[in-house]
């Protein structure tokens, strides 16, 4: 049995001062929190499942500690406020991918079932990472891709898609890190009940991709259907999918779904392009019930659907429009399936988890749909209590964010959000910065020099480490991580690089081994090898070493190749990330030795 590229935190021995772990899950269900920090005056520990509670200093250990639960077995996101800032577990490996918040993520075991995102001794499918050129974004837009364990079985066997985009301010890797839906679709595959499938995870928020971003109040959350992210998903990303994979091009071996926006703009995408989807998705959403020819249609409308399925929380702050909407439907005649829940916690990746499981029993199997959707439960009566999504709500839940990184054509500006803080600095791999706080508690600082190399960084507020937390880049490091700065005039990076043909970054969980392939075959492969804190991507996330290769590909000064931290297959160099003192040097170094080896 392998060990997921990301561990995440468990079950561990009681700690001591200097070698400790910072979860353990006790025996009665609950879990015991574990914090070192000899600056902070204040401590909480956020979980989902408990709340926001306060930490006691142990005055032997010199630990923050608190007990919470007990909680059911599950995966929960938590993080530690630390005087007021919060901040992801410095001594856990996996964490919550997302644009804003950054929390660690807890997962409680349960000896006595199989819960169905388990890690489990299965045949493992591949997730690769896509990136594409959008004409309609006028951009590169990322793609995470789960292949099924057959994919690579040596024949030419076709299989059926299903998109799933994830929720508002979250980026394309939640629903493989956090909804687990690879080893979700690894498992019912491995029991026989679900059928094997590709399934495409896109970016949800193109926007943030564009040159400039747009003011946040002219971005639509809920009006989808002719707007960039649909316009690049049905004509830049649908076709970058079925010319680079062995997909089944018809509506009926398509699926689209999502959580939270996603849902509603999986739920627009499908419904405004019936003849390319025949399975629809929501999870914890709701869209427009103005769509031309759909809801005043509902024989044709039925005659084009074979699963319509629909789930969320009773305890959602969504529910009440997503109860609305169902409703709608039935009071329309057209035909849906209704899940609910009333344990996991509301508008959670829990319910994300749950749902998706059950949904995917159904998907690509016409006689299962059917039978679910003949027997489909009536939308749940109105209490006249139903939580609704309102505008103010949107704003509490999302307000406006600061802007850090901000780049401009000659400066990085970073700021950090930290009113009680006495002292902040910028570290980046070669030196401190201090920062300057304004009459709102916000820290800033303008770099002006070697702004055009990636570099780690992060912040440190009176004495307390953090990665930036309006920073969606972060390192994938073994624990603690940092923030990662990469320049649009950077030599590799996606703005600059633009409009050439991009290769797969492809994650083996069977080897526990990542690979980056070129577009063009080819035999010959590099080793890289990441720090011995660094996790396995390292070269990828932080050096951005699939970019090097493109562009020099693209630029015709080397062969196409591979690049691969797998030490089984012959290779033809090597290169250790632990030879070179920053990232900067070891993305040189790595740009040397492919023109050397691979030069035309």
């Amino acid at each position: 049995m392998f060990l997921p590229l990301l561990a995440l935190a468990g079950c561990m021995q009681q700690p001591h001062v200097t070698d400790f772990k910072s979860t353990i899950c006790n025996s009665d269900g609950t879990v015991t929190f574990y914090y070192k920090n000899d600056n902070a005056k204040d401590v909480k520990v956020d979980v989902q499942f408990a709340g926001r509670n306060d930490m006691k200093k142990d005055s032997v250990t010199g630990l923050w500690t608190a007990t919470l639960g007990p909680a059911a077995a599950d995966m929960y996101p938590y993080c530690y406020v630390v005087d007021g800032v919060s901040i992801m577990d410095p001594e856990c490996a996996a964490y919550f991918p997302n644009e804003g918040f950054k929390n660690s993520l807890l997962e409680i075991s349960d000896s006595s079932k199989n819960l169905p995102h388990d890690i489990r001794d299965v045949k493992h499918g591949k997730i690769e990472y896509v990136n594409y050129y959008s004409e309609n974004l006028g951009a590169v837009n990322h793609a995470v891709v789960y292949l099924p364990p057959s994919y690579f079985d040596g024949t030419d066997k076709k299989y059926p898609v299903f998109y799933l985009i994830s929720g508002t301010t979250d980026t394309e890797e939640v629903y493989s890190k956090v909804g687990r839906a690879n080893y979700i679709a690894d498992n019912l595959v491995a029991d026989n009940k679900a059928e094997e499938m590709i399934i495409v995870m896109p970016y949800g928020n193109p926007y943030k991709l564009l040159p400039v971003m747009p003011d946040a109040a002219s971005v639509p959350q809920t009006n989808f259907g002719k707007d960039i992210f649909s316009l690049d998903f049905t004509n830049d990303l649908m076709p970058y999918i079925e010319s680079h994979y062995r997909t089944i091009n018809d509506k009926d071996h398509r699926a689209i779904g999502g959580f939270s926006r996603g849902g509603n703009q999986g739920l627009s995408v499908g419904l405004h392009n019936l003849d390319k989807f025949s399975y629809l998705c929501s999870y914890s959403s709701f869209t427009s019930t103005e769509i031309e020819d759909v809801y005043d249609n509902a024989e044709s409308t039925n005659s084009q659907i074979k699963l319509f399925w629909l789930g969320v929380g009773t305890d959602d702050f969504l529910y009440g429009n997503a109860r609305d909407y169902t409703e709608f439907l039935d009071k329309k005649g057209i035909r849906c399936v209704k899940e609910y829940t009333s344990d996991k916690f509301g508008h959670t990746w829990m319910n994300a988890k749950y749902f998706l499981n059950i949904s995917m029993q159904l998907l690509f199997k016409p006689e299962a749909a059917e039978n679910a959707m003949s027997n489909a439960k009536p939308t749940l009566a109105a209490t006249g209590n139903e939580k609704q999504f309102t505008p103010g709500v949107m704003a509490r839940l999302f307000p406006k964010p600061l802007i850090s990184p901000e780049y401009t054509e000659n400066s990085i500006i970073f700021r950090f959000k930290a009113p009680e803080s006495q002292k902040v600095e910028l570290v980046t791999e070669k030196q401190r910065f201090e920062m300057q706080k304004d009459t709102a508690g916000i820290w800033s600082v303008t770099l002006n020099n070697n702004i055009f190399e990636p570099f780690t960084y992060h912040f440190e507020f009176d004495g307390t480490p953090t990665a930036d937390p309006q920073n969606m880049y972060i390192t994938t490091s073994k624990k603690f991580k940092e923030s990662i700065s990469r320049h649009p005039n950077c030599s590799y990076n996606y703005v600059s690089t633009g409009k050439i043909n991009y290769g797969q970054v492809s994650y083996d969980f069977n080897n526990n081994t990542v690979t980056y392939s070129s577009t063009e075959n080819c035999e010959e492969s590099v080793l890289l090898v990441p720090t011995t804190t660094d996790a396995v991507d390292s070269w990828f996330v932080i050096g951005a070493a699939n970019i090097v290769a493109d562009k020099l590909i693209s630029e015709g000064k080397i062969k196409p190749c591979k690049l691969t931290t797998d030490s089984s297959v012959k290779v033809c160099a090597t290169i250790k990330a632990s030879d070179f003192s920053t990232w900067s040097e070891r993305q040189k170094a790595l740009e040397n030795l492919l023109i050397s080896k691979f030069g035309k």
